[in-house]
C-alpha cells in the first residue's frame, strides 16, 4: 500500500513535472514566434517605405516580365547616390548583378562613374544628352539611370536598390560598426584614418567608401572599398547578434534605401536564387581616363568593350546576343 502510494506521488510529480516544461517549452516558443512576428510586421512597414515603383513593369529590353517560379535569370541594379542639401545629387557607385538560378552563378560589373557615354531618357529624349554617366540620376533621377544603363550595354534591368550614402553612416552604426584592413592613410572632410586593420563606425566608413583621390588605383580602388563595405555590413546584418538591433536597422534602411522590390520579391529571390551565390564573378570594364580641355576627366569605353560584355551578361541572363547601339564617343 505504501509502494502504491510512493509511486503514485511519484507519477503525479513526474507529470507535473512534464506540464511544466510544455508549459515552459510552449511559453518560450509562444515569445519567439511573437517576437519574429514583431520582426516580419516590421519588415514589412519597412519594405512598404523602401518600395518605390518605377513607371513600367517590363524592360523594354524584354519581352515578359521575369518570374521568380520559372527560375527566369535577373537583373539587378545597386546605385550609391550622393544626395546632399542643396544637390540633386549623382551616382556615386553603380553596380550591375546579373543572378542565374540554373548555373548557380551571379555576375557582378562597376561602371566607373566618369564614364563618358550617352544619357538616355524615353520619357522625355529631350534630355539625351553626352556627359558623365553618373549625370543621368541629376538629370532624370532613378528612371534616367536605369535606361541609361540599359543603352550603354543593351540589357535590361529588372530591379533597382538605390542607397542614400549620405545616409549610410546610419545603416553601418546600425549594425555595430566594420571591421576593415585599410591599405592607404588618408584624410577626406575631416576624418582621418590610419593604415592598417581597423573598426569603423558609420562616419568613418562613410569615408573609407568614398576615397578616392588617393588611392592609386583611383575610382577602381574605391569601387572594391564600396563592395567591401556592403557586404561587411550585410554580413553583420545576417549575424545572430543583430536581431536585438533590427529595429535600428530597419529604421535605417527604410530612410535611405528605395527599391521597386516588393517584401514578396524579396522573399523570392531568397528562396530561389540564394544558391546563385555560391559562384560569384566580377567583373570589370576596361577603357581610358582622358582630359578633355575645359572639360575635365572622362572615362572612355569602346563600343567593341561595350559588345563584349553585352554579349557576357546577355548571355547569363539567358538572352541572344544583341547588337549595342554605336554612340561613336570619342576624344574630342
Amino acid at each position: 500500500m505504501i509502494n502504491r502510494t510512493l509511486r503514485t506521488v511519484k507519477k503525479k510529480k513526474k507529470n507535473r513535472s512534464r506540464r511544466v516544461f510544455l508549459l515552459t517549452f510552449f511559453l518560450l516558443l509562444a515569445g519567439a514566434g511573437f517576437y519574429f512576428f514583431n520582426v516580419y510586421s516590421s519588415v514589412a512597414q519597412a519594405f512598404d517605405k523602401m518600395h518605390t515603383p518605377i513607371k513600367r513593369e517590363v524592360s523594354e529590353k524584354r519581352e515578359n516580365k521575369v518570374k521568380f517560379t520559372r527560375k527566369d535569370p535577373i537583373s539587378i541594379l545597386l546605385v550609391g547616390v550622393d544626395e546632399r542639401k542643396g544637390d540633386s545629387g549623382r551616382t556615386d557607385s553603380m553596380i550591375i548583378a546579373t543572378i542565374n538560378p540554373e548555373t548557380k552563378s551571379t555576375k557582378l560589373l562597376s561602371i566607373p562613374r566618369d564614364t563618358k557615354t550617352k544619357l538616355i531618357n524615353n520619357s522625355n529624349p529631350a534630355k539625351n544628352r553626352v556627359t558623365k554617366i553618373n549625370a543621368a540620376y541629376a538629370y532624370g533621377g532613378i528612371e534616367m539611370t536605369i535606361d541609361t544603363v540599359e543603352s550603354f550595354l543593351n540589357i535590361p534591368i529588372d530591379y533597382y536598390v538605390q542607397v542614400n550614402m549620405e545616409g549610410f553612416r546610419d545603416i553601418v552604426n546600425a549594425v555595430g560598426g566594420i571591421d576593415v584592413d585599410n591599405k592607404y592613410a588618408f584624410e577626406l572632410d575631416g576624418t582621418t584614418l590610419e593604415k592598417g586593420p581597423q573598426h569603423l563606425n558609420g562616419e568613418k566608413a562613410l569615408q573609407y567608401a568614398r576615397m578616392r583621390k588617393q588611392d592609386p588605383a583611383g575610382d577602381f580602388g574605391r569601387q572594391e572599398r564600396q563592395k567591401e563595405v556592403i557586404s561587411k555590413v550585410v554580413a553583420k546584418g545576417k549575424g545572430f547578434s543583430s536581431l536585438t538591433k533590427y529595429n535600428d536597422i530597419l529604421e535605417a534602411l527604410q530612410e535611405n534605401v528605395k527599391t521597386n522590390l516588393s517584401l514578396q520579391d524579396m522573399i523570392g529571390i531568397q528562396a530561389t536564387y540564394k544558391s546563385a551565390a555560391s559562384t560569384m564573378e566580377k567583373l570589370s570594364v576596361e577603357g581610358e581616363n582622358k582630359l578633355i580641355p575645359n572639360d575635365g576627366w572622362y572615362f572612355f569605353v569602346s563600343d567593341e568593350t561595350r559588345q563584349a560584355l553585352s554579349n557576357e551578361l546577355r548571355e547569363h541572363l539567358g538572352l541572344h546576343a544583341a547588337k549595342v547601339d554605336n554612340y561613336n564617343i570619342n576624344s574630342n
